[in-house]
C-alpha cells in the first residue's frame, strides 16, 4: 500500500445508510491534502442541499459533475490538452479507488 500521506482517507454515508470509506490516491504534486478534503466536503455538502432542492436524479448529478470537471480543466492556466488529461487521470484514479472500496467492503451496490 502507498504511503498514507499520498492518500486521502475519506468516509461518507450512502443513501441506504451504509458507511463507505475511501482511500483516494493523491497526485504527487498535491500541495495541501487537507484542502482537497475540505473542498470535497464543501462540494458534497452543497450537492446534498442543492440537489434535494431541485429534485435532480443521481444520473443528472453525475453528468453535471463530469461537465463541471471539464469546465474547470478548460479555465485553468496552461494547455487545455494537459489540463483535461490531468482531469481524466484524476477522475479515473478516484473511480478506481471507489471500486476498490466497494470490493474491499463486499458492498453490493445495485443501481
Amino acid at each position: 500500500m502507498a504511503d498514507r500521506k499520498n492518500r486521502l482517507v475519506y468516509s461518507i454515508w450512502s443513501e441506504d445508510d451504509q458507511q463507505i470509506s475511501f482511500a483516494f490516491p493523491l497526485h504527487p504534486h498535491t500541495v495541501a491534502p487537507e484542502h482537497v478534503g475540505e473542498v470535497l466536503d464543501v462540494l458534497l455538502d452543497t450537492l446534498d442541499c442543492e440537489v434535494a432542492e431541485i429534485g435532480a436524479t443521481n444520473g443528472d448529478v453525475l453528468q453535471a459533475l463530469a461537465m463541471a470537471l471539464a469546465c474547470r480543466a478548460a479555465v485553468m492556466e496552461g494547455s487545455v490538452d494537459t489540463n483535461t488529461a490531468l482531469a481524466d487521470d484524476l477522475a479515473q484514479e478516484a473511480l478506481a479507488a471507489a471500486r476498490a472500496s466497494f470490493a474491499a467492503d463486499n458492498l453490493d451496490r445495485k443501481g
